[in-house]
């Protein structure tokens, strides 16, 4: 089927199979259920059946994939072997002499590429908090220097640290990063546009996350996986491969009600239905159904990641028949609608309150806390407020809407520019909330401020991270 090459082609779902109420029926349960979705975009026989995103989240904006990241690349390892540059059965010690521990102990020897693919390096525990915590930043000699427990190929143990290791043997034996290297083998066949992904502190791309793409990005991979690597007439991945990634290449659970105990590919999970998936912390996900010729790609923010693998086995999977339906022109109008107003709300309590004019301008120096805040101040104005919180190297400012979202940028959340969608809203006369969502990412903090006095006591609640201690201040000085 040809397709442009930067959008799928569009289809009514009857027209593919499936019933527009069972995708209405899905939404409900996700809202019925407390989960927090992002984004969605559900394929049958290549055509996108229906697509929606929850305000203020969009088309156009990049979500972070966490480890969805890790079965890119996986593929790209699939382009390096298909071209000669390595293979699965290469030692990994074999590509970094130098780094390699004096007494290199036999199943560290054993270790192979196929080993890294199916996350069984033989390690006990995920290498990745150690790489992190390396003082020189080299988390290859970091990963090497790691016991290696098992014999490699015989215990399951998810471990991002393996992942990390595939991108540092595609930039050693390609001289490219992975970003680079997927750009004319991936990412332009697909029409994948602007993908970013992050670096360690030596200038490898962590690999096992870190991969920053669109939902239709997300699904088109899907898609090249399902029509077996092959995309617009033309093979991109060996048939081979994908087969063989898609796969159970080790056992890591007893199967049953989960679909993290289904078996392990090369970066790939298996599912329940004959389904595989690539998944990303917070709910990122790209599934695959071949029984049902289907793609199911979604960004959320949630840390119930079983809970909505759960809503699609119930409402989407056995929804889908083997031939086209009927049309249905009311209910494809009525799911069209609930698509188009996806959103998540934005908390509208009080929208004022007389403390604004005895609060406003006043800075409050802040006790010692982890996050390192030193003062906060805030300002109002008719429709906005500012809030302005110091750090001893460097000040941020967020601008946030009266019970409306605001957009901006800031690097609160990160060493680097990321855009937040943010408002505040009064609870009561003398706490004030912050509502920051940061729309290429899973997350958002809720912020609430109580005044007593000279005084302000702070806490701070994730959707989905441990929520941060109380920090209390006092004012210093007028501004």
């Amino acid at each position: 089927m040809e397709r442009s090459n930067l959008h799928l082609p569009r289809s009514q779902p009857e027209a593919q199979g499936i019933p527009s109420t069972a995708v209405i029926e899905f939404l409900n349960a996700v809202q019925e259920r407390h989960l927090e979705l992002h984004s969605l975009m559900l394929l049958r026989h290549g055509q996108v059946v229906a697509e929606g995103w929850w305000k203020p989240y969009a088309s156009d904006i990049p979500h972070m994939l966490f480890s969805l990241s890790k079965s890119f690349t996986s593929t790209a390892i699939c382009f390096a072997a298909s071209e000669g540059k390595l293979s699965l059965e290469d030692a990994v010690i074999s590509f970094f002499q130098d780094d390699a521990p004096d007494e290199i102990e036999p199943n560290l020897s054993a270790m192979r590429i196929r080993h890294l693919l199916m996350m069984g390096t033989g390690h006990d525990k995920d290498t990745t908090n150690n790489m992190h915590q390396s003082v020189d930043g080299n988390w290859v000699k970091a990963f090497l220097q790691e016991p290696v427990e098992h014999a490699p190929g015989t215990h399951f143990v998810y471990n991002s640290g393996a992942t990390y290791m595939l991108s540092a043997i595609l930039q050693k034996v390609t001289g490219q990063t992975l970003l680079e290297y997927l750009q004319p083998r991936l990412f332009e066949p697909l029409g994948i546009v602007g993908a970013t992904w992050e670096n360690c502190p030596q200038g490898i791309n962590v690999g096992g996350w870190g991969l920053n793409v669109t939902t239709e990005d997300i699904a088109k991979f899907g898609q090249l996986y399902l029509q077996k690597g092959v995309w617009n007439g033309q093979r991109l991945l060996l048939e081979e491969w994908v087969e063989e990634a898609t796969s159970g290449q080790i056992t890591n659970g007893d199967g049953g009600a989960s679909d993290w105990a289904q078996g392990y590919g090369y970066q790939f999970w298996r599912c329940r239905h004959g389904a595989y998936r690539g998944d990303g912390a917070f709910g990122q996900f790209c599934i695959v159904l071949p029984e049902q010729d289907a793609v199911l790609a979604m960004t959320s923010g949630t840390n119930d990641l079983q809970g909505v693998m759960n809503a699609v086995w119930d409402y989407l999977l056995p929804a889908m028949q083997p031939s086209s339906l009927s049309p249905d022109q009311d209910s494809h109008a009525k799911l069209a609608k609930e698509l188009e107003g996806l959103t998540i709300n934005l908390p509208r309590l009080q929208l004022d309150s007389p403390l604004e004019a005895t609060v406003a301008g006043k800075e409050y120096e802040l006790e010692d806390n982890d996050q390192h805040w030193k003062s906060l101040s805030i300002s109002f104005e008719e429709n906005e407020a500012v809030v302005l919180l110091s750090k001893p190297d460097h000040e941020y400012s967020i601008t946030l809407g009266r019970g409306e979202g605001v957009e901006g940028t800031t690097r609160l959340l990160q060493e680097e520019d990321k855009r937040v969608v943010s408002s505040f809203t009064w609870q009561q006369e003398d706490m004030l909330q912050l509502t920051m969502r940061f729309i290429e990412t899973p997350f958002a903090i809720t912020s609430s401020i109580l005044f007593e006095g000279d005084k302000i006591i702070l806490n701070h609640k994730s959707n989905v991270l441990p929520d941060l201690a109380e920090i209390r201040g006092r004012i210093t000085e007028l501004v």
